[in-house]
């Protein structure tokens, strides 16, 4: 039951009764400007992450699948990842049934099928693995189903209990846990030569990815740079994919020695779109370092919407960096106990 302060509604967590139907108000209206729409699913994304989960949560949830109507590519693959991040199975269904539209964009379709490994949904396994084996989906899919069904099996048989990971300092769930670092001296080399390797299994190379992820973090490790400039190398990479969670980590470390690979790949009019608008919002995550607003400006006309979308995310991004806001988000603040 709400419960009634000063007149306003609120949940048993303090939050406004009303603020999911506002936000999803604002999440699936066509007439809203894309940044504002961002906002809205990233509180969104607050109130259906919150464990254990709220009365608030389910409603959060059905908010961010509604917006799954929406013509952009951009905002709807944007929602897949954050139903991925909720660990709620409330999320499930509505995952499988992008990932199952092959009219929707494979953009779309990848982030619905990696989210559905973040939630180690053992139910999807089978879908999952006919579609990693089916040759007529895109290779961006059938990538992104394999690696799923690889994290699914190693968190579900044991994989995790076997290992022991060192704490990384991103809260986000990855498509793949980070290799373990069995010494002191982990070695960016070997790392490197794992991560480059394309006889691997994809899976093992995102491990390579993200272990190097975590040594890029926080920024003044010594073993930052080296560790960003080996990330850098997959930019080579004959895998969209893989270019595109390259472009991904950069935009988490936030690191500026990642700045001219993202610009080059922003730049590269012959780079797979998805792999140009990752990298268009990991620099709006460095907004405040100098040039990089007018780099993004430059692609505010580009001719791939995709990315166009991605610059006006970006931009905001990089305004929110500069004014020193603390969320990226629209959410009210909870009303205060009488």
């Amino acid at each position: 039951m709400a419960s009634s302060t000063s007149g306003v509604n609120t949940s048993k967590d303090g939050t406004p009764a009303d603020v999911v139907a506002s936000l999803r108000t604002v999440l699936t209206s066509e007439s809203e400007p894309l940044a504002k729409r961002f906002r809205a699913l990233f509180s969104l994304k607050h109130l259906a992450c919150l464990h254990p989960p709220t009365e608030q949560t389910l409603p959060a949830i059905q908010a961010i699948a509604a917006a799954f109507a929406s013509p952009s590519a951009l905002l709807k693959h944007e929602l897949a990842y954050c139903l991925g991040q909720t660990r709620n199975s409330d999320a499930v269904p509505f995952l499988q049934q992008v990932l199952k539209d092959r009219e929707e964009d494979s953009m779309c379709r990848h982030e619905a099928a990696e989210a559905l490994g973040a939630l180690t949904d053992i139910g999807s396994l089978d879908m999952l693995r006919d579609m990693r084996d089916d040759e007529k989906e895109p290779d961006v899919v059938r990538e992104t189903c394999d690696i799923a069904v690889e994290r699914i099996v190693w968190e579900t048989t044991g994989g995790r209990n076997a290992e022991n990971l060192k704490q990384s300092d991103f809260a986000s769930i990855d498509p793949a846990p980070p290799l373990p670092v069995s010494t002191q001296q982990p070695s960016i080399p070997e790392l490197k030569k794992t991560l480059l390797d394309s006889s691997l299994p994809l899976f093992q190379r995102y491990r390579a990815m993200f272990a190097l992820r975590d040594l890029s973090s926080p920024p003044d490790l010594p073993t930052a740079v080296p560790a960003v400039e080996a990330l850098a190398e997959g930019f080579k990479d004959s895998s969209a994919l893989f270019r595109h969670e390259i472009a991904f980590v950069f935009g988490q470390l936030s690191h500026p020695a990642s700045i001219p690979s993202l610009i080059a790949a922003l730049s590269d009019k012959n780079e797979a779109s998805m792999v140009r608008h990752e990298a268009a919002e990991a620099l709006g995550s460095l907004g405040d370092e100098e040039g990089v607003e007018d780099t993004l400006r430059k692609f505010l006309d580009d001719p791939e919407q995709v990315v166009r979308d991605s610059v006006i995310v970006a931009l905001d991004m990089a305004e929110f960096e500069k004014n020193g806001e603390k969320e990226y988000a629209l959410i009210p603040e909870p009303v205060a106990a009488a």
